[in-house]
């Protein structure tokens, strides 16, 4: 659960971006709603990652005081 899962949510992100780009530029709504929804998911993917390397780091803190 490292690197790799925190390359492929900024993958995700960049896949939304694209999406939601090419969505705007072709006046498509659903492509842009749905590149806007792999954005969001990717995003909502990385703060959980995060979440879980702070809570690590609090519990090496306090295994070697």
């Amino acid at each position: 659960m490292g690197a790799f899962d925190k390359l492929k949510n900024k993958l995700q992100v960049g896949k939304g971006k694209a999406k939601e780009g090419a969505g705007r530029a072709t006046d498509n709504p659903r492509l842009e709603a749905e590149g806007r929804g792999d954005r969001v998911a990717g995003n909502t993917k990385q703060v959980g990652e995060q979440v879980k390397d702070a809570g690590k780091n609090v519990k090496d803190a306090f295994k070697n005081p």
